[in-house]
């Protein structure tokens, strides 16, 4: 198999790695098995820092931050023998994602402005301060999902932290995404140009 084909696999791997993260952690925690697990966790999100270096795009960096976070926690919990800092890979996620968006609202041009771009080079004014709202809805969401996911891992209720961190956040994620498409699907049938 050539290397070229490689990437995507292993791109798919480290993609549903970080979706399942929750689940990986309760099922190793469960099953004493985080031995073995956590240098496997670690050698994947160090697949996907590398993997980033070859991307383009606004959110290359924050895709590194993340991978490096979960690395560093991989490696301190399996150091340090306390697995308790793995529940904290949500919280760290949530800082970055709030920082970058928040970050970009004091630039020229907003995280979802500069997405938006990469489809639409010549946004519309309207569109512009669209996207604008989008970025700070985006920031109160970061902000509350970090807020609820801090309080899952101090709680150290396993079923709650999965719960939370494992379905209801990626829901509520979508819910926001869809919600956020038909509000911009509205605004193209009323201003087409």
């Amino acid at each position: 198999m050539s290397a070229a084909r490689a990437l995507p696999a292993v791109s798919l791997l480290t993609g549903v790695l970080l979706l399942a993260w929750p689940f990986l952690i309760w099922f190793g925690l469960a099953h004493h098995s985080l031995q073995w697990l956590l240098p496997l966790m670690a050698l994947l999100l160090l697949l996907r820092f590398r993997q980033t270096r070859r991307q383009a795009g606004p959110l290359r960096v924050v895709s590194q931050v993340v991978a490096v976070a979960g690395i560093t926690l991989c490696a301190a919990s399996y150091l340090l023998k306390t697995h308790h800092l793995l529940l904290f890979y949500p919280v760290v996620v949530n800082t970055v994602m709030l920082a970058v968006f928040g970050g970009s609202l004091w630039s020229a041009m907003p995280i979802v402005e500069r997405l938006a771009r990469l489809r639409e080079p010549d946004l519309p004014d309207a569109a512009v301060r669209y996207t604008r709202r989008v970025t700070q809805i985006w920031c109160a969401f970061f902000i509350f999902n970090g807020g609820v996911a801090l309080f899952t891992a101090i709680r150290g209720d396993m079923a709650m932290w999965t719960a939370w961190n494992g379905m209801i956040a990626y829901l509520l994620m979508g819910l926001l995404m869809s919600g956020e498409w038909l509000v911009r699907r509205q605004m193209i049938k009323r201003d087409p140009q």
